[in-house]
């Protein structure tokens, strides 16, 4: 799937949430603190920034989705063996062949 058919998805899931719950792209705007033409655009599948999203999932009382979105994992309990018990904050850097794609794969 394109980036452009995931935007369109998402903002087509939007409406249908707003829809839903029986709210004008005006209100959901005023409720989020956007500007109505940026609720239309969103819907539209229109490129926008993270904060956009996450004030328009807000103002549908929609926040809880993104655990569903993207869970988050926690540390692998190996990771945690291996660094003693902390958590990792950095990724390493790659050693030659490491993260290339088997061919066909």
């Amino acid at each position: 799937m394109s980036d452009r058919a995931i935007l369109r998805e998402l903002g087509e899931r939007l409406r249908r949430r707003r829809l839903q719950r029986n709210v004008t792209q005006a209100e959901l705007a005023r409720r989020a603190g956007l500007n109505r033409t940026t609720v239309s655009q969103l819907e539209c599948g229109s490129p926008s920034g993270t904060l956009t999203l996450v004030r328009v999932l807000r103002a549908l009382d929609a926040l809880e989705t993104l655990d569903a979105f993207l869970p988050d994992p926690g540390p692998s309990p190996l990771q945690l063996a291996r660094l003693g018990g902390r958590e990792r904050k950095r990724a390493s850097r790659r050693t030659s062949g490491e993260g290339k794609e088997l061919p066909g794969w």
